[in-house]
C-alpha cells in the first residue's frame, strides 16, 4: 500500500494513518466509515494510461496500482472484472437519448458485481493473517465471498436474512460455506455478523463498514472509463441499497479526475425501489444521513433492500458531489424492466440490476436526461439469481410459451393464433 496515504472518516474528517489495522473511525463506533486516500502525484509519475492500455490482464487486478493492497500480495485466481459493456441502440432509441451502454456484471464468477469486493475482501484478510472471513448480505456479496473464498480454500461464515432466494442459498451451500439463515432482517443478520466478527476474530467484510469494499467495487467505474476511452458518459445509473456500490462508482471518478485522466464526472443517479427509499428520501427532504433514522424497507428487490444503508455517507456524496439525483421506481416497474431490458439488449437482469433501466425511463420522464446524453447502466447481477421474480415479470408481459405437439400442423396452428411473433 505504498501509495496509500491514510483513512479518512466520512463524519469528522479525522485522518488515520495508512498503517490503520481497524474498520472505522473509533470515535463513532460503527458508523465511523472511512475513505481511503491516495498519492495520486506518486501513482501519476510511474502509472499511465498507456501503461493500463498495454496491460494483457483484463481482470480487476489491471488497476492494481490504484488499489489498496500491499505489493506483493497473492489475488485469488477466479477471473473478477473484466464484464462486457454492450451498446444498446434501441434503448437509446427507446428512450429519445443519444446512447445507452449496459454494463452486465451478471458475467462475474458469482453472477453479480459483489465479486469485486469479496475478492479485495480475500486479499486484505489474507495480509491481516486472518484464518476466517465473514459478511452479512441479502445474498449477492454472500455468494461472491463464498465463491472467492472457494477458490483458495479459506473458511468462511455467512449471514443471510431467512428470506433470501433459495438461488442465492443454493450457491454459498455449493461453495462449502459456513451458512447462518437468520430469521430476521438483513439489518439484523449484520448487527449479527458485526459481532460474531468481534467475538471470534474474523476478518469483516460487511460493506459500509470495511473501507476496502469501496475500492474493491471503485473498479466497475474505472473499467466503464477505460471502455469508453476515458471520455466520461452523461450519466451512470447506479440500483442502491446500502450503497456500497453507488459510493464505488463515484470514487473510481474521483480517482481518474485526481490522475488527470478525465476532466469532469458524469452524473451519477442512485435508484430506489419505492419500498426501500431511505436515501431518496434524505435527498428529496435535505435530511442528514448520519443521524436520519432507519426505515422498514419492503421490496421484490431482495439485493437493495436495506432499512438503514450502511454506506449511506459515500452512496449520498456520490450524487450531490456529481450533481445527480436518487430516484425512486415502483416494484411494478423494476419487474418491467427485467424483460424489457432483456428484450432491448440481451442483458438478463435480477430485479435490482433491473432497477437501474427503470431508473432511466423515470429520468427520462422527469427531464433529467437530455437527448443527446449518453448513458451506462450498470447491471449488478444475472436474473438467474432470481428466476421466480423473472417468471412473475414475463407472466405480466407476455407472450406465453406455445403448447405443441410434436407435429409440424400442431406449430402451424399454434403459430396462426399468434400472428405478431416471429420464431
Amino acid at each position: 500500500m505504498r501509495d496509500v496515504v491514510g483513512f479518512v472518516c466520512m463524519i469528522c474528517g479525522a485522518m488515520h494513518p495508512p498503517d490503520f489495522d481497524g474498520y472505522v473511525c473509533p470515535d463513532h463506533g460503527n458508523e465511523g466509515i472511512l475513505d481511503v486516500r491516495y498519492d495520486y502525484e506518486a501513482i501519476a509519475a510511474r502509472f499511465t494510461k498507456d501503461d493500463l492500455a498495454q496491460n494483457p490482464d483484463r481482470t480487476m487486478w489491471r488497476y492494481r496500482p490504484l488499489l489498496p493492497i500491499d505489493d506483493g500480495s497473492n489475488v485469488p485466481p477466479l477471473t473478477v472484472g473484466g464484464t462486457p459493456m454492450y451498446d444498446a441502440p434501441r434503448l437509446a432509441e427507446a428512450h429519445g437519448v443519444g446512447r445507452v451502454w449496459v454494463k452486465d456484471e451478471g458475467r462475474q464468477p458469482t453472477a453479480s458485481l459483489k465479486d469485486r469486493a469479496s475478492a479485495m475482501a480475500v486479499v486484505k484478510a489474507d495480509e491481516r493473517g486472518a484464518e476466517v472471513v465473514t459478511t452479512a448480505s441479502t445474498g449477492n456479496a454472500a455468494a461472491a465471498l463464498s465463491g472467492i473464498c472457494a477458490s483458495v480454500g479459506r473458511p468462511n461464515v455467512i449471514f443471510v436474512p431467512a428470506t433470501a432466494p433459495e438461488a442465492k442459498v443454493a450457491q454459498l451451500l455449493s461453495f462449502g460455506s459456513t451458512v447462518a439463515l437468520v430469521d430476521g432482517t438483513y439489518d439484523q443478520a449484520f448487527e449479527l455478523c458485526l459481532e460474531a466478527a468481534d467475538e471470534y476474530g474474523w476478518f469483516n467484510r460487511n460493506t459500509g463498514f470495511n473501507p476496502f469494499m469501496t475500492e474493491g467495487k471503485k473498479t466497475v467505474g474505472l473499467e466503464i472509463l477505460e471502455d469508453l476511452g476515458w471520455s466520461p458518459p452523461d450519466a451512470i445509473f447506479v440500483s442502491v441499497g446500502d450503497g456500497s456500490i453507488i459510493g464505488g462508482v463515484h470514487k473510481a471518478m474521483k480517482d481518474a479526475v485526481g490522475l488527470g485522466w478525465i476532466d469532469r464526472m458524469p452524473r451519477i443517479y442512485g435508484i430506489q425501489s419505492s419500498g426501500s427509499d431511505y436515501l431518496v428520501q434524505a435527498f428529496e427532504d435535505g435530511e442528514d444521513v448520519v443521524t436520519k433514522a432507519p426505515i422498514s424497507a419492503s421490496t421484490i428487490a431482495d439485493s437493495i433492500s436495506a432499512d438503514l444503508p450502511r454506506d449511506r455517507i459515500k452512496a449520498m456524496a456520490a450524487v450531490t458531489e456529481t450533481g445527480g439525483a436518487y430516484l425512486r421506481v415502483s416494484d411494478e416497474r423494476i419487474l418491467a424492466a427485467i424483460p424489457t431490458l432483456a428484450r432491448g439488449s440481451g442483458v438478463f437482469a435480477e430485479p435490482a440490476a433491473a432497477a437501474a433501466y427503470a431508473g432511466l425511463a423515470s429520468a427520462v420522464d422527469r427531464g433529467l436526461v437530455s437527448t443527446g446524453d449518453e448513458v451506462v447502466l450498470i447491471a449488478t447481477g444475472s436474473g438467474l439469481k432470481d428466476v421466480p421474480s423473472a417468471m412473475q415479470a414475463v407472466m405480466r408481459t407476455g407472450p406465453e410459451p406455445m403448447r405443441v405437439a410434436p407435429d409440424i400442423e400442431s406449430l402451424k396452428s399454434a403459430l396462426s393464433h399468434r400472428k405478431d411473433e416471429r420464431p
